[in-house]
């Protein structure tokens, strides 16, 4: 079994995308292919230690599901992980957002990801500057710098790989990945 579990909410496809773009990088040992949140089951999701999580962000910084779209993501799949303990997991963020269309909550939809996984127990790893992005609030903005990797494939669509590189290169040595 791969050691790092690899998922996913989305409303257009594109944090699929960029999940898929995750996983080009790394072999089936290392990386177990990207799930949609909404088509796995509790028993997959714990099974791993090591976790990649990826949301867009839909409405007022919300995220991604039934009451903000039409299909279930992560709101339904993180009611169906209420009783998940992620004490001792480490997990990475990665959120997508528009910063030119919706600059007052850019990238906020990370923060319901990070906010279920810290009250889980779960160590969050991977925290992204804000620099180089031209937005108004976020409510993913921690102490300053992003909790995860944001990307704007909209407007900055040309940065997402060399952020990709990046960023997997800082969570590298904790994940075990090849850098």
């Amino acid at each position: 079994m791969a050691k790092i579990g690899l998922f996913f909410g989305t409303t257009s496809g594109s944090t699929r995308k960029v999940a898929k773009m995750i996983k080009k990088r790394f072999d089936d040992e290392l990386m177990a292919a990207p799930l949609n949140i909404n088509r796995t089951s509790v028993e997959d999701f714990s099974s791993y230690s090591l976790l990649i999580l990826g949301t867009s962000t839909v409405g007022t910084g919300q995220l991604p599901g039934v009451s903000a779209d039409s299909e279930p993501s992560w709101e339904e799949g993180l009611q169906k992980l209420a009783d998940v303990d992620l004490t001792g997991k480490t997990v990475a963020i990665f959120g997508l957002g528009d910063q030119s269309r919706y600059p007052e909550q850019f990238v906020s939809g990370m923060r319901g990801l990070y906010d279920f996984v810290v009250a889980k127990g779960a160590n969050v790893v991977g925290g992204w500057p804000t620099e180089g992005y031209e937005f108004i609030a976020s409510k993913s903005v921690v102490d300053g710098q992003f909790v995860g990797l944001a990307l704007d494939l909209s407007n900055q669509s040309g940065l997402t790989d060399s952020r990709l590189d990046a960023w997997l290169k800082q969570i590298a040595p904790v994940f075990g990945l090849p850098v």
